[in-house]
């Protein structure tokens, strides 16, 4: 669904008329408001595989840091994998790092690990790797990337809509604070149970991710 769409579909729950643009009207807008809010809380309730994706890195010989293009510093990492050397590479902390680099002689070849280390000015995240590239090779990281407010009325959202309607509409009741029909509680409840199934419906496509195995 477009961002129109959803805040519409609020909007007649509220008994309000559609509108023709987000930005119509002051009411329409914090309606806007309340779906983004509901969006990103739906967002951050699961790995959605509609929000995964792969971002390629190419290193560079002898250059430690590579910016995550795309990334706008609201994702989660599932697996990193050196796609030439067909390994997986590990996380380490910033103090790991900094001892390799800076404490011990480091080394160079085909990188094993990464760390993050801070964003650009642009907000993307950098990793640093280790070893130290000493050739070309490519890197694939394997995020789950949770993209920014919804701006325009064609924006269109990726995880299930009707989590996101309902929670918009509870928390649109909540702000409003009217009496009568369906209290705010009562759909933070309905919201909550549709998220609930729509999260065991894509998880079931990933069962091994809800599965403890013993590594």
């Amino acid at each position: 669904m477009t961002y129109l769409d959803l805040v519409n579909s609020v909007l007649r729950r509220m008994r309000e008329n559609e509108v023709t643009s987000v930005d119509s009207n002051s009411y329409s807008k914090l309606i806007g408001e309340f779906v983004n809010d509901a969006k990103h809380f739906v967002e951050n309730a699961w790995d959605w595989s509609a929000l995964r994706k792969t971002i390629t890195v190419n290193t560079v010989d002898d250059v430690i840091s590579y910016e995550l293009t795309g990334t706008n510093n609201h994702f989660s990492v599932l697996d990193v994998i050196n796609d030439s050397s067909n390994v997986f590479l590990r996380n380490q902390s910033s103090t790991w790092m900094n001892k390799a680099y800076l404490v011990i002689n480091p080394v160079k070849g085909a990188p094993e690990f990464y760390s993050y280390n801070g964003v650009t000015n642009d907000g993307e995240t950098i990793v640093d790797l280790y070893p130290k590239p000493d050739k070309e090779y490519t890197l694939r990281f394997n995020i789950v990337d949770r993209p920014e407010h919804l701006v325009e009325d064609t924006d269109r959202l990726l995880v299930p809509s009707m989590a996101v309607i309902q929670f918009a509409t509870a928390f649109a009741s909540r702000e409003r604070g009217e009496q009568g029909g369906t209290s705010s509680a009562e759909l933070v409840s309905i919201a909550q149970a549709t998220l609930s199934d729509a999260i065991a419906m894509d998880a079931s496509r990933f069962p091994h991710e809800t599965v403890w195995t013993d590594c």
